[in-house]
């Protein structure tokens, strides 16, 4: 059995609860080596995972020879570093969103492409078992034809979960980007992209900082999107949301709903116009405050994507495409005018 083995740059919040413990769980993989900024972080989870300890990432890529990398660190750190990793000989799957521009998501397929190694991008719910299937019923034409949707992904915010708390990156423009849009509503643009087989045409977008004091980014967002064929709905992301997370969709179709992720005992309910309605308990959504963490599917597909050398699902040009749509909305709420999404 051919045995991977992988670094994770950066031991924060999303590499502790995801990264490590999927790669751990995979018998195909090794934990060879892990790096922080913070060597204290670095080396606890160094030895949590008998891994090798760096602070400084391209020390870890001149001496360790490793077969993936995992990139989990502030946004503005993700092109430089899985450009780095690309060049270095690794596959590398990177945190969301991919980049803080569209140039930086040029390089980093071009970085792939020329090195001949797979660029992944880590949104994770395409792989939740109600997105799946309500995909499939949307391709079956079980609901007929789309015309809606709203989508939200919203909570308290970073600081209840992230490893600095309110000293997060999360909160930094200029480590981040983007703030909840960024963090969150990527998520729900990459989802919608992916159950609707469509790609986003225009974007009208509020992007605001409303809620939290002494933060440089947003913390609630809403947007109006609209895709080639005329599906029109709302995207929004908060980082509002203190009473709990809603990380619901809803899908309008000419001969049915598609409730995903809106009720807390079926993770779907299709309800159609001649009056059936069908519930599926499908196994709950990954969360930040869910008790025991879930695999997310993300760390499996692409060891799979890298041993069987397929194409991820979510590769550098879909992850692209997804980030367009949040530039777009970011660029709309600032000009105050609808927003064309770059092809």
């Amino acid at each position: 059995m051919t045995q991977l083995k992988v670094a994770v740059i950066g031991c924060g919040s999303i590499a502790q609860n995801r990264h490590l413990l999927e790669y751990e769980a995979n018998e195909n993989v090794d934990i060879t080596a892990v790096c922080d900024i913070v060597e204290e972080r670095a080396m606890v989870t160094a030895e949590a995972f008998g891994a090798h300890s760096y602070t400084d990432y391209e020390e870890l890529l001149n001496k360790e020879e490793v077969d993936l990398v995992s990139v989990c660190l502030p946004n503005y750190l993700h092109a430089p570093v899985s450009i780095a990793a690309l060049n270095a000989g690794a596959h590398v799957l990177c945190e969301k969103p991919m980049a803080t521009s569209r140039q930086e998501s040029n390089e980093m397929i071009e970085a792939a492409e020329r090195n001949g190694r797979k660029l992944m991008i880590a949104h994770n719910q395409r792989f939740v078992p109600s997105h799946q299937k309500a995909k499939q019923i949307i391709e079956a034409g079980e609901i007929g034809k789309v015309y809606s949707f709203r989508t939200t992904f919203g909570h308290g915010g970073p600081e209840g979960w992230s490893a600095d708390g309110m000293n997060s990156w999360f909160f930094k423009e200029d480590e981040a980007f983007i703030g909840a849009m960024g963090d969150l509503g990527v998520h729900k643009a990459d989802l919608l992209r992916h159950i609707l087989g469509e790609e986003f045409t225009d974007v009208a977008g509020f992007v605001e900082n409303n809620a939290k004091r002494d933060i440089t980014v947003d913390d609630n967002a809403v947007c109006i999107l609209r895709t080639g064929s005329g599906i029109v709905g709302t995207l929004t992301a908060s980082w509002a949301y203190n009473a709990g997370e809603d990380n619901s969709t809803v899908i309008y179709g000419e001969k049915g709903i598609l409730r995903l992720e809106d009720d807390p005992t079926y993770s779907l309910v299709a309800q159609y116009s001649n009056g059936d309605t069908v519930k599926y308990e499908l196994g709950q959504i990954q969360s930040n405050d869910s008790g025991g963490q879930t695999s997310t599917g993300v760390i499996d597909h692409f060891v799979e994507s890298v041993l069987e050398d397929k194409q991820p699902l979510i590769d550098g040009e879909e992850g692209k495409r997804s980030l367009e749509v949040i530039i777009a909305a970011l660029e709309s709420s600032e000009s105050g005018k609808i927003t064309k999404v770059e092809k």
